[in-house]
């Protein structure tokens, strides 16, 4: 299965999203940041009953930029 992540630097360190499910993680790099994402997945999944996965899973996530004026 093919999930988002959205990793954003935070302070020394980054933080890993994955919006489908609303599961976070974090890890020092982008690298260990996602890979840590992914373990939190995998666990979610092994412990999560199949009723609590079709209840969280979101359908389709876009992730886009927009253009706002500032100042």
């Amino acid at each position: 299965m093919e999930l988002t992540a959205i990793i954003e630097r935070e302070g020394d360190g980054y933080v890993s999203l994955c919006p489908e499910l609303d599961i976070v993680s974090q890890g020092g790099s982008i690298e260990e940041a996602r890979d840590n994402l992914r373990e939190a997945l995998e666990l979610f999944f092994e412990a999560a009953s199949p009723e609590e996965v079709n209840q969280r899973l979101h359908g389709e996530i876009f992730v886009t930029q927009v253009e706002v004026a500032f100042g």
